[in-house]
């Protein structure tokens, strides 16, 4: 449903706006299996075919299975070097 894509890429930019707010330069969206099978599913049905998603809102996708239903846009480049640097959202209730 177009309603779900469109849901998911605007939780996408937002969380990336915040984190350039903040300072970041957000570069990836980490997002758990069942979470990716929504949207891979979602972006699919849109635009036709059985494609694999390798990027969303211009951010590098990456499957970590240990998220589940949930997705993290990330500035790889801050990771380990204290707070900051992610923010974290539900894809599925």
């Amino acid at each position: 449903m177009r309603g779900d894509l469109i849901r998911v890429l605007s939780l996408i930019e937002e969380k990336a706006n915040e984190l350039k707010l903040d300072g970041y330069e957000p570069d990836v969206v980490l997002v758990g299996f069942e979470a990716y099978e929504f949207i891979k599913g979602q972006v699919n049905e849109e635009f036709g075919g059985e494609e694999e998603v390798l990027e969303l809102s211009g951010l590098k996708l990456r499957i970590l299975d240990e998220l589940g239903k949930d997705a993290v846009v990330v500035d790889s480049k801050a990771l380990g070097f204290g707070l900051g640097g992610a923010k974290r959202f539900r894809v599925l209730e």
